[in-house]
């Protein structure tokens, strides 16, 4: 075949070829046709998708019988082709043809695939390729679709998959799956009529292979009528599979179905067959308990566990009540709780997720609420000392029932109160077992279990999946609230959490967690969305409204009210911790203050009452746990709350002035309370300190925001660092800095601080050098002390050697040795103390630096809310410095990964929420000479830094003040008439559209014009400056009011520069400024032909510089004047400006003389541009060709590799060739023995020590490789591949 396609692209490059003939009819398709097959073979799917169904639709189209015919004959020989992924595709190419031309016979398609595929007629290497033809024309026979209908093909079908058992080693069990496949779609009487005559040795030694017994068990549950008890007596001898003696061999055979999908992890088919026959038998117990718990496993071995494992997972929707509670109660379960615990470990499998996967399918499609809450509390109560195995945070809980999700809550609920550990199924590892302690471990069981089910409760309210109600929420919120601050003294109906008693009473530990979990709970409610399915609800989500009720209520606020009934029930109920009388006074007050904010909020909505009103709750609740700080803030918060509504009041507004000179303002004292609540490890603190901070943030002062500024300040930092805080009242943020170091183990999931190794992190900013040297001396300093007191030690004992002539004889008494010895042994002991004590202070302030950074962190995010929210206000403006200052303290450091964050945090904030904003300031009339100072003090900073990212940061604050002073012409009322409509606007836009671009606004062109200019010689004319050549583009595109001034002194700097880096770079700049359309129409035209004169002068100046290229940055300098003087031509051509360029000529054509011109590219192509405009061309290359002589010559010469010494070059071999007359081909012989003379040395020499074979024998050898059958071969090869 491959030979006739070969054939074929003959004929269409040559149509005249008389001589060829057509014996397969090959000639008479066209190239579209036969392009069909090609890409069948190919091994991308979506091709061969479409050409299988391009070729379908052509046939459709043609109807031509050869065609037809040349089709099945193509597709049944590509079923056996030698490449792997053509032969799915020619099976389902077969396939679709068989299935849309019914009136081919199957017969005699069956018939041409097996004597194209006969495996006793093909060569031995084509044996396996013949073995997968008649497996993938049987295939395609099956998916056409009527195989069925015609019997006699299926028996040859199934005949010929069971001649295909002997080939296992290469098809595996496909022959035995097709074969299930094929009578899962058989009739009951072909089954019985054809079929079962075929198949009865198969059948009958059903327990041999699983592929076997797999295909009984298939028979059986598809064909009931054909193989009832009597039959099945008579192929099993037995009326039943499921039977106490065919018991152990079913073990087998599940063990080594088992071992066959150990790579691919799945459940092997005959698996969940085989239990479904059992359950269909009557016998599923008999099955359970010997052939699995006792059978495999027994076994011990990791694939029959995981079968057991899986085949718990398949039943569980298969099984009734009954059998569903005495599965997860047995010990397959058990086992599975253990591989669990063990599978933890790093490297192992784990086989959870697939269990999950289980669960999850059989809860989702489970009606009975009685097996949904059966197979929830079998999981729950699998328990590793106490501790469930699965996650607190389950995803199965989703697919629950309302009422089965109500009911498991009772029973974690009942669990928490009266934990049955006698109900759990409970055990022990072997190292668990071992490691056991003497002691109560009922208490410790209880425990654990405890610390499950209170994060299982709170996922139940987390996971916005689980449908539920709010009462629902509620319960679990006053349930964890209840236990974690409050005891039951006596039942009381209105509270339903007292009516169940704790069976083990809660210790210190465990409310500790339960109130860790209950923070952690608000966090969530605090998100949580609406629940219900009405349209209001659907509008207030799709409005992102979270944390509250449907009617409105804050979840925080009905949990406050729920602690307010327990607080006055105290015949009831008894808080764990009491309240002094003034946190009950503290606590009270809260709740009028809430109450009143509620009841103004119901008036009128109002972003600050809503403000108070949170923060006011949240204290109020963390009364609980953090009594004495919170005490303090709720008065703070009244006291802020009074200023604020008296500042409202009119009889205040005339005393107002001089009130603010003295006393701090409410948002001030707001201010303070928001960053001590940041000061403490919560997430949710810190999500309502930014909540809160923005409500706020239109009442926010110079005051209130100096007080945020002043915590991120590195030096005042640096001086408080050392500082121990002891008066709480002395300064609060001294105690917001501090607070986090006794705070630290609130909340497991508040803090997001992190303790950094490196030694970098104990370094301050300028100082880590000098501490390294103070750690030295010190260190000297501590050894000399402590070797001056051993040598009083020493010497108060006549123990030391004083060099005397006597000392060598002198020796101690043994009480004098043993006091010497204590006071050596207390003096080293003191010492150790000593050290410790110093590593540990050490230790301490690298915990104490770490959370300070932590919580400046925090604090970016207030800078952040109020530069998202406030951008238009004018105290933006003192953001800028602290900012910037932070960056330049932090870049040059080498700082830790938490250092690193702060520093990348500041400068997104700084880059994205300051410099990029569209929105800022519109009205700085009266502020422009403070902005203009600014300015200047930006862009002095900017010259004098060391690092040219830092000085970034400081030019684009530079530019952000210029937008600002300038404005845009809109800004102004004369600048939009009210009478004049979208397209008069539009129309004067397109008209002039330098006005926005050209307005001055509020800044002061001349001065800052000057300060630009005085960074441009700074940069043009320092060798180490800090700016760049990009900043100024910067400037020139975003303000041509500035680049017109700027332009005559980028010009004069092209040859002025400094160094050649900056020439190039003041070439760039007036390129950039050319280009613009504004510095053209601020020009008369005079003018203009002035400057591109002085430009070319310029350029051609700078150019008659360059002595050559010898490193990268002449090159770049070339290239950026070169690309100049094209501008400038090509505008003086377009233009016509009376411009003079005849310079230009002769100093470019010196250039390309210079050393090391053609080394770049670039600049070549760049120079041979701008000659092109002054009348050169360049010059071709001519091509010059060696001789053919010289070229042989040359050629021994590149092959040639290495040295060998004289003993080990072939000359004899060279000898002897030219002795036959058979001179060896510079393209054959020489290759070859190049390539194989390594190989088949040690060969060689064998061959002549055995046989006594002498040089002469070699020339025969390789004349064998001469004559040419190679090629041929190759050739032959090839054609095969073709034919693929």
């Amino acid at each position: 075949m491959a030979g006739g396609e070969s054939n074929m692209g003959e004929i269409e490059t040559e149509p005249i070829r008389p001589k060829v003939t057509d014996a397969k009819g090959i000639l008479k398709q066209n190239r579209e046709f036969l392009d069909f097959f090609w890409d069948i073979a190919k091994p991308e799917q979506e091709i061969r998708l479409q050409a299988i169904e391009n070729l379908v639709q052509y046939l459709k189209n043609s109807e031509k019988e050869d065609e037809l015919r040349y089709t099945l004959k193509r597709l049944v020989e590509g079923l056996a082709a030698t490449r792997e992924t053509a032969r799915p595709g020619f099976s389902l190419a077969l396939a679709q043809v068989l299935q849309v031309f019914e009136d081919v016979p199957l017969q005699s398609v069956l018939d041409q695939i097996k004597e194209k595929h006969d495996p006793q007629k093909v060569k031995k290497k084509l044996v396996r390729n013949a073995a997968f033809g008649n497996f993938f024309g049987v295939l395609s026979l099956s998916q056409s679709g009527r195989l069925t209908k015609e019997p006699r093909v299926v028996l040859e079908s199934v005949q010929l998959l069971q001649s295909l058992a002997q080939f296992r080693e290469h098809l595996k069990d496909l022959p035995r799956k097709t074969m299930v496949d094929i009578l899962s779609e058989t009739p009951e009487a072909v089954f019985e009529e054809v079929l079962l005559g075929a198949l009865k040795s198969d059948l009958s030694s059903a327990f041999s292979t699983p592929e076997q017994l797999h295909l009984l068990l298939v028979a059986i549950q598809r064909f009931p009528g054909v193989l009832k008890p009597k039959k099945l007596k008579n192929l099993l001898g037995a009326s039943s599979v499921v039977t106490a003696d065919n018991i152990p061999k079913l073990v087998e055979v599940l063990k080594t179905a088992a071992k066959s999908v150990k790579k691919d992890r799945t459940m092997p088919p005959v698996g969940l067959d085989l239990l479904k026959v059992a359950l269909k038998e009557n016998s599923f117990d008999l099955f359970w308990k010997e052939a699995v718990i006792n059978g495999l496993l027994k076994d011990q071995l990791g694939p029959s566990s995981y079968m057991c494992y899986r085949l718990l997972g398949s039943a569980l929707p298969l099984l009734s009540f009954s059998q569903l509670k005495c599965v997860l109660g047995g010990e397959v379960m058990k086992h599975y709780g253990e591989h669990v615990v063990t599978a933890q470990l790093p490297d192992r499998f784990k086989f959870a997720p697939e269990m999950e996967s289980y669960v999850d399918s059989f809860l989702e499609g489970c009606p009975d609420p009685e097996k949904q809450f059966a197979v929830m509390v079998a999981f729950s109560s699998l328990t590793n000392q106490g501790y469930p195995v699965v996650p607190s945070y389950w995803k199965v809980v989703r697919h629950l029932q309302l009422p089965v999700l109500l009911r498991y809550v009772d029973w974690l609920k009942d669990m928490f109160s009266n934990p049955q550990l006698d109900t759990c199924m409970d055990f022990s590892t072997k190292r668990q077992q071992q490691n056991q302690e003497k002691g109560d471990r009922t208490q410790h069981c209880v425990f654990r279990l405890r610390k499950w089910i209170v994060p299982r409760l709170i996922s139940i309210v987390d996971n916005p999946l689980v449908k539920k109600e709010e009462d629902l929420v509620m319960d679990i919120a006053r349930f964890i609230f209840f236990h974690a601050f409050f005891k039951v003294v006596k039942s009381n109906p209105v509270i339903p959490e007292t009516e169940s008693s704790l069976a083990v009473p809660l210790d210190e530990q465990t409310r500790s967690v339960i109130a860790n979990s209950f923070f952690g709970l608000l966090q969530h409610l605090n998100h949580l969305p609406l629940m219900g399915d009405s349209p209001e609800v659907a509008a207030l989500n799709e409005r992102h409204v979270q944390g509250v009720t449907a009617d409105g209520t804050l979840w925080i606020f009905c949990i406050v009210q729920y602690a307010s009934v327990l607080l006055s029930q105290s015949k009831h109920v008894q808080a764990a911790r009491p309240f002094s009388k003034e946190q009950r006074e503290a606590w009270d007050r809260m709740l009028q203050s809430v109450e009143a904010l509620h009841k103004k909020a119901k008036k009128s909505q109002n972003m600050e009452t809503a403000a108070f009103q949170q923060l006011f709750l949240l204290v109020g609740i963390h009364l609980f746990k953090t009594p004495e700080e919170s005490v303090e803030l709720i008065n703070d918060l009244q006291n802020c709350l009074e200023n604020a509504q008296e500042k409202k009041s009119k009889k205040k507004k005339a005393t107002a002035s001089s009130e603010e000179s003295e006393e701090p303002q409410w948002v001030e004292v707001m201010v303070e309370i928001l960053l001590t609540l940041l000061s403490q490890p919560s997430r949710l603190m810190r999500q309502v300190s930014k909540t809160v901070f923005g409500r706020m943030c239109p009442h926010v002062t110079q005051r209130a925001l100096q007080i945020i500024l002043d915590v991120l300040d590195p030096e005042k930092d640096e001086e408080e660092s050392g500082v121990v805080v002891t008066d709480q009242k002395d300064s609060r943020k001294q105690k917001k800095e501090k607070k986090p170091a006794d705070n630290e183990e609130e909340e497991g999931e508040g803090s997001d601080s992190s303790e950094e190794d490196s030694d970098s992190s104990d370094e301050d900013d300028d100082g880590g050098g000098g501490e390294e040297d103070e750690d030295d001396e010190e260190k000297e300093k501590v050894n000399e002390n402590f070797r001056l007191e051993l040598m009083k030690v020493l010497q108060g004992k006549n123990a030391l050697d004083t060099g005397g002539a006597e000392s060598d004889e002198e020796e101690l008494d043994d009480d004098t040795m043993m006091e010497l010895d204590q006071n050596i042994s207390a003096l080293f002991s003191e010492q150790k103390k000593r050290i410790q004590a110093k590593k540990d202070e050490k230790e301490n302030m690298r915990k104490e630096k770490v959370l300070v950074r932590d919580f400046k962190i925090k604090v970016l995010d207030l800078i952040e809310v109020f530069l998202s929210k406030q951008a238009e206000s004018p105290l933006v403006f003192g953001i800028i410095e602290p900012l910037l200052g932070i960056i330049e303290g932090s870049m040059g450091s080498e700082s830790s990964q938490q250092e690193q964050d702060f520093l990348r945090k500041t400068a997104d904030i700084f880059r994205n929420q300051l410099c990029k904003t569209k929105r800022y300031c519109r009205n700085v009339s009266d502020r422009k000479d403070e902005l203009h100072e600014l300015m200047e003090r930006l862009l002095t900073r900017a010259q004098k830094q060391a690092d040219s990212s830092v000085s970034l940061y400081y030019f684009s604050a530079a530019l952000y003040l210029v937008r600002v002073l300038k404005g845009n012409a809109s800004d102004t009322p004369a600048a939009t008439p009210a009478g004049k409509s979208k397209k008069q606007k539009k129309v004067e836009a397109e008209t002039s559209p330098t006005d926005q671009s050209m307005c001055v606004g509020s800044l002061d062109k001349e001065r800052v014009a000057a300060l630009f200019q005085a960074a441009l010689t700074d940069f043009m004319t320092r060798r180490k400056s800090s700016l760049s050549g990009a900043m100024f583009i910067d400037l020139f595109i975003r303000f041509p009011i500035l680049c017109v001034q700027l332009l005559e002194s980028a010009v004069r700097y092209i040859t002025e520069g400094v160094r050649q880096h900056q020439q190039g770079q003041a070439c760039a700049l007036v390129q950039k400024a050319l280009q613009m359309r504004e510095v053209r129409q601020s020009m008369t035209d005079t003018e203009w032909t002035e400057l591109i004169g002085r430009a070319v002068g310029q350029v051609t100046a700078c150019l008659k510089t360059v002595t050559g290229f010898k490193v990268k940055v002449d090159q770049e300098k070339v290239i950026q004047c070169l690309e100049l003087t094209r501008f400038l031509i090509r505008t003086a051509q377009q233009q016509k400006l009376a411009v003079s360029v005849t310079e230009l000529g002769p100093v470019l054509e010196s250039l390309s003389q210079l050393e090391g011109f053609r080394k770049s590219g670039h600049v070549d192509d760049t120079y041979w541009n701008v000659m092109k405009l002054l009348g050169f061309s360049k010059p071709k290359k001519e091509k010059v060709k060696k001789p053919a002589a010289e070229e042989q010559q040359t050629a021994p010469k590149k092959k040639k590799k290495g040295f060998l010494p004289e003993t080990k070059k072939r000359k004899n071999r060279k000898k002897v060739l030219v002795e036959e007359g058979k001179p060896s081909e510079p393209g054959q012989g020489a290759d070859w023995e190049g390539k194989q003379g390594k190989n088949n040395k040690n060969k060689n020499k064998r061959k002549q020590a055995e046989a006594g074979m002498g040089e002469s024998n070699w020339p025969a050898k390789k004349g064998k490789f001469q004559s040419g059958n190679k090629p041929k071969n190759k050739k032959g090869k090839q054609q095969r591949g073709g034919a693929e």
